[in-house]
């Protein structure tokens, strides 16, 4: 199985050897490629582009190789200057940069091949021989060539191995490192060869694979210095080479016994105990073990030896290195085969006690606990998918209890927030992003943990450490992170439903709840963090207890207030509100809510925890029995953001106060923040009201707080800025769905108002938005026909919806264009036919602007054209179903049908041009359901009395326009 021998290369010559094996360049190029001039030239233009100071130099210096690269002289010179010793040695740069033009141009599709491949072979076989102790990146840019030259000529693999026994062992083996990448390399950044090719390559390269690992446990036997190359530096290579031929796949077909056995996996871990080969030994055993089912017991036999003799002593000298190979190759062993692992043997439980160390060794970052986590996840699922009736299900889960009780330790040990003094009051800190990841991908296997070792175990596990009652000797940063490890397994220890004593968490509740800001240091910010999730979570069990709602309350509270904690203690006071209803509306806790209605006025919250503060006192007061209680604790929790909305106003009226831009942007902010409070306040009251809990009387008196105050501001020169008149409109359009028969009487001044200032503020898409509201509640009505007309009219005129005439202008304004197409959809769907009939001009003008859209390279843009029109044809569709007879022009059905009849050319094209277009992909569903839509449209009308407007031949028509 050695390599087989082959005649000897040429002898190169300098007058014969450069010319013989020069590639097809001819006499001419020859004599060209040896001009000291060029040459010189070459040598120059290397060193400008590696050392010149002035970047102008450089980039002159790259243009002129860039062009030499190109021509006809490239391949005669290269070769001339790596080939050749007729000479002085030229530079390493220049050598360098000869070899790897000859990769780049053997490489490249825009270059072919020399008719005589074979001589080109030969000249680079001769550089890698004359190169083979350079330094290794010059030989690693020759044996690339070689390798890229084999992937591509004919024959090139056989010629190539036929060539091999007259390289020296150096340069062999570098050779035989890169050739099996060629197998796997990128495409992307090759792609001058297809993958039958490539196939071809990777099937040639392994029938040498017995021979090429002949060679290489010949060179693993060979006495220290054999070829001038020191003993450690030879063996990283040999190893470097190994991997790509596993990778390769140079042991498929192996039997399972001799693949075990094999002196060279022998060697690779032997160089586990070499510190400059450990990382690429490691690699070729993970490599192995991913590859073949057999290896995984036969390394497991080995973790004793591994625990003992390179672990521990990595683990005591601190090496992260060591550490962290051993641990990536033990994962790989243990999730191979993590059935082996649940039997329990002397050498698996060698395998997980080792692991545990490695999780519980601590470093600056995550990434060793981190890779542990799917093989303690491979292993839980193991364990858990046994028949939970059978005994060995309970042998193997009694087996491993300690092991996973460990664990939780040593992942609640590495989980604790760092770097954070105890005693320095005032400061908030924050958790380091490698913390937060690895806290995130923690959650799947503490729920692992929680299944094994039960509910009740993991919750008494996390609760009883022994900490003292004196709040001056809490270790916080312990107590935080098990309340991490107690709010990620929520879901599973509600599901198990065992007795949950709370009294430790009602413990700290009061202490943290009984500290002034002042007194709160880093880590007890962020322990307000953690026992928010907490409260939140186990909120249904936390409030069956009516004494546990005040000192939680008054806890979320003072968590509200602190910038880390105030989004998952506004969400447990939510949710506290929402299981405590029983009792929650009682006079004392009402008290607590609205003391914390009014702390929000000073704008220092998340507009998102505000809400969520908002529907949950919202919700605590819809749960008011006495009607006049409920109904003026709801007009004060109103009111609380009145005052907010009703300053920005005053300032309208006072040009002094306006002029004060710093005074403004914070006003502006408040009343931004009052409007969306309201909206959420009427979110949640819209729920109520279709729950029987609110009644009439209730809804008339927070209409009439809400509703002047609104119009006021309107009206006022504040709506030009985009926050504002959209969290106006927000909170409008949450109050009409809620207030929505107090709205109808107001309707025509409404729609006035919205469309009025749309014409004077075009880019706030927001006033199209709630008139689609308003219209979607009562556009059905008939009375308000004429008032609809005029809204779409006004809106039409806009400068802004005029100028959406081509699919750049349209990926300009997507937000522009998905309010309008709502609008129009709603005014479609929701009007009654004398509005249709009075606005078919600008229907039909919205419908050649959704076609333009639907072409635009904005997706969001496209797809909402293309839904508008699909309305288009559902109305059109509705109305011939149920009017077989031809109508008269005066119905919906008649005026939708002539518009589409009308714009079907138009349509065709647009749509096709989409789907030919970029992202065309993402819209070939809709278009394709719109395009069946018009299909059947067409097949239905040609068999009613609608023909004479549409049919069949319409369609056609249309399509073979479009194709011409």
């Amino acid at each position: 199985h050695s390599i087989p021998s082959a005649p000897s290369l040429p002898n190169p010559n300098p007058s014969t050897h450069a010319r013989a094996h020069l590639p097809a360049a001819g006499a001419a190029a020859m004599d060209v490629a040896e001009s000291p001039d060029l040459q010189a030239q070459l040598a120059a233009a290397v060193h400008a582009l590696n050392h010149a100071s002035h970047p102008s130099a450089r980039l002159a210096a790259n243009q002129w190789l860039l062009g030499l690269q190109r021509s006809p002289h490239a391949w005669a010179l290269a070769v001339s200057l790596l080939a050749s010793a007729d000479h002085p040695s030229p530079s390493a740069d220049l050598l360098f940069f000869a070899a790897q033009m000859l990769r780049r141009k053997i490489q490249s599709p825009d270059y072919s091949l020399p008719d005589n491949a074979a001589q080109l072979l030969d000249a680079l076989l001769v550089a890698a021989r004359r190169f083979c102790l350079a330094p290794p990146r010059l030989l690693t840019q020759i044996c690339l060539a070689l390798a890229a030259l084999a992937l591509r000529a004919e024959g090139g693999v056989d010629g190539l191995f036929a060539r091999m026994p007259h390289l020296p062992d150096p340069a062999l083996l570098e050779l035989l490192t890169v050739l099996p990448e060629e197998v796997a390399q990128d495409e992307s950044g090759d792609t001058g060869v297809d993958s039958a090719t490539r196939c071809r390559f990777a099937r040639e390269l392994l029938m040498h694979a017995p021979a090429v690992l002949e060679f290489l446990l010949a060179q693993s036997e060979k006495p220290a210095a054999a070829d001038g190359v020191p003993l450690h530096e030879r063996n990283h290579r040999i190893l470097r080479c190994l991997l790509s031929w596993v990778r390769a796949g140079c042991f498929s077909g192996a039997p399972a016994s001799a693949l075990a056995a094999h002196p060279l996996l022998t060697f690779a871990f032997n160089s586990l105990q070499a510190f400059f080969s450990f990382e690429v030994a490691i690699e070729v055993m993970t490599e192995l073990v991913s590859q073949y089912q057999e290896l995984p017991q036969a390394f497991l036999s080995k973790m004793p030896y591994i625990r003992e003799v390179l672990l521990l002593p990595a683990l005591a000298n601190r090496s992260e290195k060591i550490i962290a190979g051993l641990t990536s190759l033990m994962c790989e062993v243990g999730q191979a085969a993590p059935g082996l692992v649940a039997e329990g043997s002397n050498e698996a439980l060698s395998l997980s006690d080792a692991l545990l160390r490695c999780v519980a060794f601590s470093s600056e970052d995550w990434e060793i606990a981190e890779s542990t986590l799917q093989f303690w996840c491979s292993l839980a699922h193991c364990i858990l998918g046994i028949d939970e009736q059978t005994s060995k299900r309970n042998a193997t889960q009694e087996l491993f209890l300690p092991v996973f009780s460990s664990l939780l330790d040593a992942l609640l040990f590495r989980a604790q927030i760092i770097d954070i003094d105890e005693h320095c009051t005032g400061r908030v800190s924050s958790i380091p992003d490698g913390l937060v990841q690895f806290r995130l991908n923690l959650e799947e296997l503490l729920v692992d943990i929680c299944l094994l070792l039960g509910a009740p175990a993991y919750i008494n596990k996390l609760l009883s450490s022994g900490w003292g009652l004196a709040s001056q000797s809490i270790p916080w940063k312990e107590v935080e992170v098990r309340m991490y490890a107690l709010s990620m397994v929520a879901d599973t220890i509600l599901q198990d439903g065992s007795p949950f004593d709370f009294s430790v968490v009602m413990h700290f509740v009061n202490i943290l709840s009984s500290r002034t800001p002042a007194e709160l240091n880093g880590c007890q910010f962020l322990v307000y963090k953690s026992f928010g999730d907490v409260i939140g979570s186990y909120s249904k069990w936390l409030s069956s207890s009516k004494s546990n709602i005040k000192p939680l309350l008054l806890f979320c509270a003072s968590g509200i207030s602190k910038s880390i904690s105030s989004n998952s203690c506004s969400v447990a006071l939510r949710k506290l509100c929402e299981d405590a209803s029983s009792f929650i509306h009682e006079p004392p806790i009402l008290d607590i809510l609205f003391w914390i209605s009014e702390g929000m006025g000073e704008g220092n919250l998340r507009i998102e925890d505000e809400e969520e503060i908002i529907s949950a006192i919202t919700h605590a007061l819809c749960s008011i029995l006495d009607k006049e209680l409920r109904k003026t604790s709801l007009a004060r929790l109103l009111c609380s953001s009145y005052s907010a909305v009703e300053k920005i106003i005053d300032i309208d009226r006072d040009e002094l106060l306006r002029q004060n831009s710093s005074a403004y942007a914070q006003a502006l902010n408040i009343a931004v923040r009052g409007l969306h409070r309201m909206g959420a306040l009427f979110s949640h009251l819209a729920m109520s009201i279709t729950s029987g809990l609110i009644d009439d009387d209730t809804i008339s008196v927070l209409f009439g707080i809400f509703w002047p105050l609104l119009e006021k501001l309107t009206q006022s020169s504040h709506m030009e800025n985009t926050s504002l008149s959209t969290a106006a409109c927000r909170s409008l359009s949450s109050a009409i769905h809620s207030c929505g028969q107090h709205f109808q009487i107001l309707l025509p001044k409404i729609l006035e108002c919205l469309s009025m200032n749309f014409l004077l503020y075009q880019r706030h898409d927001c006033f199209l938005r709630t008139a689609a509201n308003m219209i979607e509640e009562f556009g059905h009505k008939e009375e308000y026909s004429v008032v609809c007309v005029r809204t779409i009219e006004t809106f039409s005129s806009a400068a802004s919806l005029s100028n959406l005439n081509s699919s750049y202008t349209c990926d300009q304004e997507p937000d522009l264009i998905e309010a309008y197409a709502n609008f129009t959809s709603a005014f479609i769907r929701c009007c009654p036919k004398e509005a249709i009939v009075a606005s078919r001009s600008l229907l039909e003008l919205s419908f050649q602007k959704a076609a333009i859209c639907s072409t635009a390279m904005h997706q969001g843009a496209a797809l909402v054209a293309i839904s508008y029109m699909s309305c288009f044809f559902d109305a059109s569709l509705t109305d011939v179903l149920e009017s077989p007879e031809c109508p008269s022009d005066e119905s919906r059905g008649a005026v939708l049908v002539q518009i589409l009849a009308r714009c079907g050319e138009g349509l065709m094209f647009n749509v096709f041009y989409a789907l030919l277009g970029v992202s065309a992909l993402s819209r070939v569903h809709k278009s394709a359901t719109m395009l069946q839509k018009l299909a059947a449209l067409c097949s239905l009308c040609e068999r009613t009395m609608w023909k004479g407007i549409l049919c069949w031949d319409s369609l056609c028509g249309w399509l073979q326009t479009t194709s011409t």
